[in-house]
């Protein structure tokens, strides 16, 4: 007697701690899951407060009355017929930097609020206790049409977090939760170190967009109203 073969699908899944903004007693439902789903278009992907964005918040290493209101921010590269795209939802206890400049973007605020604290600095020269500094995940999605084995996305996922590191800083402490998730189309036979490089580079422009679209909310002013001439 054969039974067969049962396949048991891989549902990966992400969250992110968003309750710090707007009302903590709001809960998805089966309803808006199904809206979601329906408004879904092919055409370009909103950015900043949308989807998983709406709560996202940046420069938490002093708590919620420092920190500045984040978003979600995509973008795709493409070198010949292989396209390389991420979506990252920045939900970060430390700054995010533009690394053409190394100027901070958005992140922990100094104490006036008129300039930022620069995290990584504050770390090197002061005591730290993370009371008030926990919730911060920043969820990113990499996708690609190239043809990957499940070994190979799990390596272009890994390489991806070099994104992360390239700039949020801090980045990966004991109060993140990142997350890097790869899938594949298969469509486009191409070179895994080249569609991680690119992956790594996508998900780095992809998080300073999504500081820089994002809108001040719940009271955390964000990266393109704060400091406005």
């Amino acid at each position: 007697f054969d039974v067969g073969v049962t396949r048991v699908p891989i549902v990966a899944a992400a969250c992110l701690f968003d309750l710090g903004i707007g009302d903590p007693r709001v809960r998805p439902d089966r309803t808006m899951g199904y809206q979601a789903a329906a408004q879904a278009v092919a055409g370009p992907v909103e950015e900043g407060n949308v989807g998983a964005g709406c709560g996202a918040t940046v420069g938490k290493l002093l708590g919620h009355e420092r920190a500045m209101k984040s978003g979600l921010g995509t973008t795709s590269l493409k070198v010949g017929d292989l396209v390389v795209g991420a979506l990252v939802a920045v939900n970060a206890l430390g700054d995010v930097v533009d690394p053409a400049t190394g100027q901070i973007v958005a992140g922990t605020l100094s104490e006036d609020k008129s300039s930022f604290l620069n995290a990584e600095e504050f770390l090197r020269k002061a005591s730290f206790t993370p009371a008030g500094a926990m919730g911060n995940t920043t969820l990113g999605v990499v996708a690609t049409n190239a043809k990957l084995t499940k070994v190979q996305a799990t390596k272009v996922a890994q390489m991806a977090h070099d994104g992360y590191a390239r700039v949020i800083r801090p980045v990966h402490t004991m109060l993140d939760g990142d997350t890097v998730f790869t899938l594949a189309t298969g469509e486009v036979a191409a070179d895994l170190n080249q569609v991680a490089v690119l992956a790594v580079q996508a998900v780095a422009a992809a998080i300073v967009r999504a500081v820089q679209a994002a809108e001040g909310a719940g009271g955390l002013p964000a990266a393109q109203d704060l400091f406005e001439p």
